[in-house]
């Protein structure tokens, strides 16, 4: 099975080795065609607390860290 992988912004630093990711899906509406753009949030482990709010990270699944951490940051993509 592959591992899940998501592209998104920091939203949240304040928790220790973790950060709030915001992964946005941009699908057309069914029946009108617009483009709608939806906001999921991830909590993600950040070992070294490297990730600072607006840095665009890789997150991959994990699996589960605490109540509500499933999510891992692969990389820093930009700062």
């Amino acid at each position: 099975m592959a591992v899940k992988e998501r592209v998104g912004l920091v939203v949240s630093d304040k928790m220790q080795k973790t950060v709030v990711v915001a992964v946005e899906n941009r699908a057309p509406h069914t029946k009108y065609g617009k483009i709608i753009v939806k906001t999921r949030r991830y909590k993600a482990h950040d070992e070294e607390n490297t990730c600072k709010v607006g840095d665009r990270v890789r997150i991959q699944e994990t699996r589960p860290l605490s109540k509500t951490k499933r999510w891992q940051v692969t990389e820093v993509l930009t700062k």
